[in-house]
């Protein structure tokens, strides 16, 4: 994102993109086919993406299991 974009989502409250950056790192694990399939699916059905719920559960699994 430019400079001039990231001001004006700043400008606009829009500033969510402007603050996390771009994503960096890559987390690969291996599951069976079958569950993966099946969580693909889910993820189409309910208009969401396996990357955006993957994110999300390490997000919260983040906060919920952080020592203060």
């Amino acid at each position: 994102m430019s400079t001039d974009k990231k001001q004006a989502a700043l400008a606009s409250g829009d500033d969510k993109k402007a603050r996390k950056g771009k994503k960096d790192a890559q987390l690969l694990i291996r599951i069976h086919s079958e569950e993966r399939d099946e969580f693909i699916s889910l993820c189409e059905e309910l208009d969401t993406t396996a990357a955006r719920e993957l994110r999300r559960f390490i997000r919260q699994f983040i906060k919920d299991h952080q020592h203060d």
